[in-house]
Parts: C-alpha cells; structure tokens; sequence
C-alpha cells in the first residue's frame, strides 16, 4: 500500500513540475490592429481583458484570451476624425461592442514548428459568432514568465462585418474596405502562483 501512495505521490509531483500555467497581465500585453481600404489604411490598439497559457516540459498546450472590445482606439488619426472612426467601430457597422463587449479565442490544438514555434489552431468569436483560424506564434518560457507573438489573420465577412465590403457590395469604388484585417498580439505572462 506504501509503494502504491508513494507511486502515485511521485507521479502527482513530476505531473506538476512539467505541467505550467501562465497568467497573461493585461497591463503588460497588447493587441495591435490593421484593416486596409482602396484608399490607405487605418491602425490602432485593443486592450485584453484576461487569458491564461498551459504548458508542459516547456511547450504549449493550450491557451486563451479574452479581448475588451470597447477599448479599441484609433491611432493614425488623431482628434475628430479618429473619434468618428472609433465611434464607428463600435457602431452596429462593425463590432457592436455595446451589445458584444467581449470576443475571445480559445485554441482547439496547437502543433510544435520548431524551437518556440507554433502553428495554433483556435476557435475566435467575435459578434457571438465562432469561426476556426489557424496562425504562426512564438512563445517562450524563461523561469515564471512567458513572453509570445503571434499574428491573426480575421476574414470580417465571417462575423457579419459586412460594411464596405467588395464581397458584398457594388460600386464602392475607393471606399471599399479589405474583407481581411491583422491582429498583431503580444503577449507577457507570469506563472500563475508567483
């Protein structure tokens, strides 16, 4: 009975060592958007709202993220314009944060590429709606922190952003909005615990 406690005990212990979880600092981290026009292109920040990333022997598993849609900003323009702008975003135009104030991402399976290389699998909603996306990141782990990139690519149409859209729209000449935008995050974690 002994052998079978003290069995199960060092297996519990390593399980422990290897398996890590992360906390991500909101405060810390940051999600940069892009969406392109005919006529140019437009820029600015989105705040996360939370998010944890599991790994084990120092290799990623699984995460998540939530986003704080109504923190959005607009930062090639400035003053009027970019307030127009933001106010549009949010607008039911586009993301509807009064009604969605959260979109989140939540991997479904995460494939190794090469050292702190990784091709995620995730599901993202956005609007209530959940689509697949599947994109590069890089994420390391230097004792009880972690610091990662990745960059998404987000089909809009998917999530009935249909505004200004070529898919959707006739005539719209230089005002034509790109189906596609990026999303450029950078994350920072401390191991949960510390």
């Amino acid at each position: 009975m002994k052998s079978i406690l003290s069995i199960v005990s060092a297996f519990i212990i390593s399980f422990s060592l290897s398996a890590q979880t992360f906390n991500v600092s909101k405060d810390n981290s940051t999600i940069d958007w892009k969406a392109a026009k005919v006529s140019g292109e437009h820029f600015g920040k989105v705040n996360i709202k939370s998010g944890s990333l599991k790994f084990k022997n120092d290799l990623l598993t699984s995460g998540e993220f939530t986003v704080d849609m109504p923190t959005i900003t607009v930062e090639n323009i400035q003053g009027e314009w970019a307030d127009k702008l933001k106010g549009h975003l949010n607008s039911e135009d586009f993301f509807s944060t009064a009604k969605f104030k959260e979109a989140k991402l939540v991997t479904k399976s995460v494939k190794s590429t090469g050292a702190n290389q990784y091709e995620v699998t995730a599901n993202l909603t956005i609007k209530g709606i959940t689509k697949e996306v599947v994109f590069p990141a890089s994420l390391s782990v230097e004792g009880n922190n972690v610091q990662g990139k990745a960059s998404i690519k987000i089909d809009r149409t998917k999530y009935d952003i249909k505004y200004g859209s070529g898919s959707f729209f006739e005539g719209l000449g230089d005002k034509m909005i790109y189906d596609e935008f990026t999303l450029d995050v950078n994350l920072i974690g401390m191991k949960a615990g510390n």
